[in-house]
């Protein structure tokens, strides 16, 4: 007779801010999912930063670039702990990926706040592929924001939604003549203040 636990399902928890979604996510991702039963794909908010997509918008764009998987699914983390959510859920493994050393310190921090916090949740830390090693959600938006092509840094599913936001952030706003003469004013006044200063 089998082990009933070899029939217990293996449920993972891949977190991330995903802003937006790269293929080196995609890669952690795909691993991920070789592993486990299932793999919840958990959009958070990182407070350290300030997005430039919504929690809905990433949750679309990772749904749409995993479509092919049919053991993972999407879901928001929100004003929760990670280590609660696992609880709930029922899920025993945390998947990260790690391109240098300097991801390890801040991630290994973390895994032993979450063991404390839920002694039944392993960190499981996945190397990322030799071609992902420099790639991360800020270079995208950074390159994205000067005009560069991003594409072979992000799926193509995904890429005009991306491109359409990013580059938008960073238009200069066209200004009509009252808020270009208001704009000269607060410079001179800005200017002058300075003279009479030195």
């Amino acid at each position: 007779m089998a082990d009933e636990s070899i029939h217990t399902r293996r449920v993972a928890v891949c977190p991330g801010s995903f802003d937006p979604v790269t293929f080196g996510h995609l890669d952690i991702i795909s691993r991920a999912s070789k592993l486990f039963d299932k793999v919840i794909v958990l959009v958070s908010t990182n407070l350290n930063k300030t997005p430039a997509f919504t929690l809905t918008e990433r949750l679309l764009m990772i749904q749409k670039v995993t479509e092919e998987y049919d053991n993972i699914i999407i879901d928001i983390l929100e004003d929760e702990l990670l280590a609660d959510y696992m609880r709930r859920v029922g899920a025993h493994a945390i998947v990260k990926g790690l391109r240098a050393v300097s991801d390890f310190e801040y991630e290994f921090q973390m895994a032993l706040g979450n063991k404390k916090l839920y002694p039944e949740a392993e960190t499981v830390f996945l190397t990322t592929a030799a071609e992902n090693m420099y790639l991360s959600s800020s270079i995208v938006k950074q390159i994205a924001s000067l005009g560069g092509d991003i594409s072979s840094f992000v799926p193509a599913a995904v890429l005009p939604v991306i491109e359409s936001r990013l580059r938008k952030k960073l238009v200069p706003k066209q200004l009509d003549e009252s808020e270009n003469a208001a704009v000269l004013r607060q410079v001179q006044q800005f200017a002058h203040k300075i003279g009479k200063e030195d």
